[in-house]
């Protein structure tokens, strides 16, 4: 099971944006973290900015919509052109249809779930989705610390995803650093935000390599 690595230009030097993705080129996808200052206390940037970001990234889009009203907005980032659009199981009143229309424009469907919300209900959905986002840090910042009592969620997916044979994603974002990816790994992550770790580095493709090789000693999946 390949690791993917998807640096979060929420870290990045934001007057550089092309200049940042030409470092870290290497990498599998840029995380691209879309809030608007009301699900989450947080503003970055929305629909213009992911669609500049598409024209002069050397490597896909992984947008991470931190924003209400879920089932409005979110087909717009797969029209733009995103390989991958993660909306929040909180904001959404359909997931499964919001799901489907990113589907049917060509992208990938991500649901992502907060520290505090229960992953039993999206079981059953796992079949409707290409990624599940488990956030170890509750969303809105970046510079947070890992945390590790998410694990258990991971696994009961990693577990499900098994059983039914799915190709699902798994994916972590917050706090993911190379002492903390193994731990991610071990529990079934196969898909890994990391923000700080990547851009923080003098060199971010040997970070990125370091990073990919310490959750593939882990994988069990």
């Amino acid at each position: 099971m390949p690791s993917r690595i998807n640096p979060s230009i929420l870290s990045a030097d934001f007057a550089n944006f092309e200049r940042e993705l030409g470092r870290i080129a290497s990498a599998d996808l840029v995380h691209v973290d879309v809030m608007d200052n009301h699900f989450v206390p947080n503003l970055t940037f929305g629909l213009p900015m992911v669609q500049r970001l598409q024209q002069v990234s050397p490597i896909p889009l992984d947008v991470h919509l931190m924003i209400d009203d879920a089932d409005r907005w979110a087909p717009g980032y797969a029209e733009a052109g995103a390989y991958s659009v993660t909306f929040h199981a909180e904001a959404a009143a359909d997931p499964v249809g919001i799901a489907r229309r990113l589907r049917e424009i060509g992208s990938r469907a991500g649901i992502a779930l907060k520290p505090g919300t229960d992953v039993t209900p999206y079981l059953e959905l796992l079949p409707n989705f290409d990624q599940v986002l488990v956030m170890t840090v509750e969303p809105g910042f970046g510079g947070q610390s890992f945390m590790p009592e998410m694990m258990g969620k991971l696994r009961t997916l990693a577990r499900a995803v098994h059983v039914r044979g799915l190709d699902v994603w798994l994916q972590v974002d917050g706090g993911v650093s190379l002492d903390t990816i193994g731990i991610a790994a071990e529990a079934g992550a196969d898909t890994f935000v990391a923000g700080s770790a990547v851009f923080g580095a003098d060199v971010p493709a040997e970070q990125i390599a370091a990073l990919r090789d310490a959750a593939a000693g882990h994988s069990h999946r």
